[in-house]
């Protein structure tokens, strides 16, 4: 097998279209293509819309938006989506000229050192792991508000109860073993499943929104009212809000993740970044519009506790409320399939490199489905035992969720700081054609604003959500491991890794 590493291929490769193009694109970057590429350009939309989910991720966490910011954590939504486009634009500019798979290590190697772009990778493998945890956590705010009897564990269905924690594991477990057979069975498969899912999702985000807008009890007026909200001043109230958002619109890279089983990808995976975060933030900001405006009351508590599911079933009715619910439902699994197929490929374009552990069985691909069987097992079960921190404390979902959002912006730091200083530089180029014959997407003298935007953006939202507030991180006391627990998690992190790379000198990688 090729391990090429990233470094040995640092220009910008030249580009001839041809009918063998997208192989003969990756075999210059010293790759052989063993990945199926059978995605067109709605599979590769839905790779990056269904990591993103929108009703996965504003179903879980509406309601810690609502409970300490208020109606006016709202306006949190744009704030978040304009800087994440401009990420995206960064992104779409590197997918267009490096179609790999393991996208953010594979551009961060190539436009910094191969130290960074190791960390970079490792941060964000591990990163897109507590993800998948977190997304499968997801469940425990629907499933249970759809009939009781999900409720396997005691009788408390609420996330922040000890009830409620312990059962979304259970729930979150359950769901990790059937995303880990649909991983490992064929790229058809995981394909059809994908488009199938984000097909359902739009429609019933669609109808959520017509439905909620329609039974709207006040105006949008409201959402300039902090009314509730457990975090004080306005400014501290969109500084907490924002983690909704936040924590939505992450994931738009997997369209690039999936490069290496994309038909024509220079050409398509930055259209389907793009669209896909452009649509989802969309939808997304609508839907928390809807349910603010929606809701039957701002102030009985239900909205911090129950979030959108109870805004479905009171102002919808039980019946649509619970068919719509049933439809998020099919947007968590697919949203957790995704986010493990992305974690997949990120451990096989680093293994392939012989930049991991047990790199020989990492990077093998059977050749019948045209799958990396071993991550897929290996994210399967790393993100199940996360899920364990859950008995241990509700605290634990909370500090799932935040410390997978921070580790993925800081990933995506590591991306857009290299690429401004070759943009600086004068280094980074614009030229090129993709496989149709058409110029690169490029930002153009937009260039250097626009990343130099993304940047700043992206750092100081990773400061905003590590930030050890004791009232949002530990609200009841006494777990200061929960508090810190980001910034814990993030220099665990760094230690193994730097331990790691340190063995490898002294030793070959098994």
């Amino acid at each position: 097998m090729t391990t090429t590493s990233p470094s040995d291929v640092r220009p910008d490769p030249p580009h001839s279209p041809s009918p063998s193009s997208d192989d003969r694109s990756l075999a210059e970057f010293g790759y052989p293509q063993e990945l199926h590429r059978s995605l067109g350009r709605y599979a590769s939309f839905a790779a990056g819309f269904s990591f993103i989910s929108v009703l996965t991720t504003v179903f879980q966490f509406f309601a810690f938006g609502y409970a300490f910011g208020g109606p006016v954590f709202f306006w949190a939504w744009p704030v978040v989506l304009v800087g994440q486009l401009l990420v995206a634009a960064c992104f779409a500019e590197l997918a267009a000229r490096y179609p790999i798979s393991g996208a953010i290590y594979q551009w961060s190697s190539r436009l910094s050192t191969p130290v960074f772009g190791w960390f970079a990778g490792w941060i964000m493998v591990i990163g897109q792991v507590v993800v998948v945890a977190a997304a499968a956590l997801a469940l425990q705010m629907v499933l249970p508000a759809i009939w009781s009897g999900f409720q396997l564990v005691g009788t408390d269905p609420a996330p922040t109860s000890a009830d409620g924690a312990a059962n979304a594991a259970v729930l979150g477990v359950i769901l990790l073993v059937l995303t880990t057979v649909v991983n490992i069975l064929d790229n058809r498969v995981l394909s059809l499943v994908n488009r199938v899912g984000v097909t359902a999702e739009i429609i019933g985000a669609v109808l959520i929104i017509v439905l909620l807008l329609t039974h709207s009890e006040r105006t949008p007026s409201i959402t300039f009212h902090t009314t509730g909200a457990a975090q004080s001043g306005l400014f501290g109230a969109l500084l907490v809000g924002s983690f909704t958002a936040a924590y939505v619109m992450i994931g738009f890279d997997s369209a690039g993740e999936m490069s290496e089983e994309t038909r024509n990808p220079r050409r398509v995976a930055p259209r389907t970044i793009l669209t896909a975060l452009g649509s989802a933030g969309a939808l997304g900001g609508l839907i928390v519009l809807g349910g603010l405006l929606a809701a039957p009351s701002l102030t009985d508590g239900h909205l911090s506790v129950d979030g959108l599911s109870y805004v479905l079933t009171s102002s919808l009715g039980d019946g649509v409320g619970k068919a719509l619910l049933a439809d998020v439902v099919i947007a968590i699994t697919v949203a957790t399939l995704a986010i493990q197929t992305a974690a997949c490929r990120m451990l096989f374009s680093m293994a392939r490199d012989g930049q991991l552990p047990f790199a020989g069985r990492l990077a093998r691909v059977n050749p019948r489905t045209g799958m990396p069987t071993a991550p897929a097992l290996v994210v399967g079960i790393l993100a199940a035992a996360l899920l364990l921190l859950n008995f241990a404390s509700p605290e634990a979902f909370l500090a799932i969720g935040t410390t997978c959002i921070v580790m993925l912006y800081l990933a995506y730091a590591m991306v857009t700081g290299p690429l401004l200083i070759r943009r600086v530089r004068g280094e980074f180029t614009s030229s090129g054609t993709d496989e149709e014959g058409g110029r690169l997407f490029s930002l153009g003298r937009w260039g250097i604003p626009v990343n130099a935007l993304a940047l700043l953006y992206g750092l100081l939202m990773t400061v905003n959500l590590a930030w050890p507030r004791a009232e949002v991180y530990d609200p009841a006391g006494g777990h200061w491991y929960f508090q810190w627990f980001t910034v814990l998690f993030l220099a665990a992190t760094l230690v193994v890794g730097v331990a790691w790379r340190s063995m490898r000198r002294r030793a070959p990688v098994g």
